[in-house]
């Protein structure tokens, strides 16, 4: 619900509205115009006008019989006609863009995808030489460092059911697999994972989580070459870096 004390500028009709979707798509199940004001905290007849304008838009629909309002698929519709990923590639840009310049490294952007890590985008380092992750490449969660950091944003039930399916996880021994479990709950911790690739020598990577509490979650990272960490770089500068980019990011999407 609208919280009186941060609205800037106050637009109540909008915020009955908001308000009226907001529960419905808590509750799931459909209601009617009291069982909405009491969840609200308003009066059957302050909403009495939001309900009839959003079912008349479309967003909502009301049962023949009772009388009880429930979300249409119009929302369903509206957000599905570009995906929450897109609008993270396109908000995410200026952001790694920055990152990559102060940094002089390069910085990659990854999502989930049937169980792996997919990176979806990637800005290159401006300097001469760098690492280069492709977009589109697939690597296995558990071992990587965004998979890792990735596995870290969910719950124990949601991780492990995951991790149930990982080819290299299910390999591993009980102390292996608890090893993997302390990591992901230090970076659960600290916020950040820096560690030695386990797929490529001689590179470290260091990596935030981003996004919100719903669905929209991704990792960002840095990748660099270990010996220039070791002789040039500073691992904490790269860490507030991708901390402070981290939040612009989740900033631009609501996180």
């Amino acid at each position: 619900m609208a919280d009186s004390n941060t609205v800037k500028y106050n637009a109540p009709a909008l915020d009955k509205g908001l308000d009226i979707l907001e529960y419905l798509s808590k509750e799931r199940i459909p209601l009617t115009q009291a069982e909405i004001a009491q969840g609200i905290n308003r009066t059957p007849s302050e909403i009495y006008r939001m309900l009839v304008c959003l079912e008349e838009r479309g967003y909502i629909v009301r049962g023949a019989n009772a009388g009880k309002y429930r979300l249409s698929l119009k929302m369903y519709s509206l957000s599905h006609s570009h995906t929450p990923f897109d609008e993270l590639k396109r908000v995410a840009h200026y952001p790694m863009q920055m990152l990559s310049e102060v940094t002089r490294q390069s910085c990659h952007l990854s999502i989930m995808n049937n169980d792996q890590l997919l990176i979806i985008s990637q800005m290159r380092s401006p300097s001469a030489v760098s690492l280069s992750i492709e977009e589109g490449t697939h690597f296995p969660l558990s071992m990587t460092s965004s998979g890792i950091t990735f596995l870290s944003t969910l719950s124990k039930k949601e991780r492990l059911n995951i991790l149930s399916r990982d080819a290299y996880y299910k390999k591993w021994s009980k102390e292996e697999k608890d090893a993997l479990n302390q990591e992901i709950e230090l970076v659960k911790e600290q916020g950040h994972r820096y560690a030695k690739s386990k797929l490529t020598s001689g590179v470290t990577d260091i990596s935030v989580p981003v996004g919100n509490n719903t669905e929209l979650k991704a990792v960002l990272a840095v990748s660099v070459f270990t010996s220039t960490l070791e002789e040039e770089l500073d691992v904490q500068t790269i860490i507030d870096s991708l901390k402070h980019t981290q939040e612009q990011i989740n900033k631009l999407i609501g996180g």
